[in-house]
């Protein structure tokens, strides 16, 4: 049904006649107004509206309501989340609770380079000459205790060869005076660390550029050097 436009009369008219207009509303329903003008007064009377109108406004008005809602709730539940932090996360370390209470008590051994240590377990076994390959698990922590790379969690050994800058200079030269079956802290500043910083995986912290790092570190065996004794 085409819609009727509604034509205003000029106040100043005079008319005993009544009007009637009507224009479309939501699904093709429509909304009629009579209008009649008495003594240069302009009335407008509008008619029954539809239940239809009625439904489609309270439709929305609860559809934006139930949305506001919902979207107050989320942000709340995320709020709730962050302030109440989750449980942290268990990952395999070389040094536990007991392990770190004995640090606390343990040495610290300064080398002339700046680099620091404390050992958790001396090993008995030889140390690595320079040149060698070493196998070792590697925890790498920021001074927060936050972890950006372990062996550990990939279930994988390090293997390097030890004294060839293949590794930082920090544990290039913590492991060296390390003995097979044993396990160190290694306390690295960063003139021995990160020079250009070191962009880790989602999730894990950044290492700025010359900050100080935290290893723990087990050498686990010398592949060349049990060959040789073999």
């Amino acid at each position: 049904m085409a819609s009727i436009s509604l034509h205003l009369l000029p106040l100043g008219s005079m008319c005993s006649k009544q009007f009637s207009a009507c224009h479309q509303i939501a699904r093709g329903k429509l909304q009629c107004m009579n209008m009649r003008c008495l003594s240069s007064e302009l009335e407008r009377k509008p008619s029954q509206e539809t239940d239809v109108e009625y439904e489609v406004s309270v439709v929305t008005r609860r559809s934006m309501i139930g949305l506001a809602l919902g979207v107050s709730s989320n942000l709340l539940y995320s709020s709730n989340a962050k302030s109440a932090g989750l449980p942290p996360e268990d990952k395999p370390m070389l040094c536990d609770e007991e392990c770190q209470k004995e640090l606390e008590n343990a040495p610290m051994i300064t080398t002339e380079s700046g680099l620091q240590y404390k050992d958790i377990k001396v090993g008995a076994g030889p140390s690595p000459p320079v040149g060698f390959q070493v196998a070792a698990n590697c925890v790498a922590m920021v001074p927060s205790g936050q972890i950006f790379d372990s062996s550990l969690e990939k279930g994988q050994l390090y293997i390097f060869r030890i004294g060839s800058g293949q590794v930082i200079k920090g544990l290039d030269e913590g492991i060296l005076s390390m003995k097979v079956g044993g396990k160190r802290r290694l306390y690295i500043p960063g003139s021995l660390a990160f020079p250009k910083g070191l962009t880790s995986a989602p999730g894990r912290p950044r290492v700025a550029p010359n900050s100080p790092v935290i290893f723990d570190v087990s050498l686990e065996y010398i592949p060349g050097l049990e060959i040789d004794d073999e």
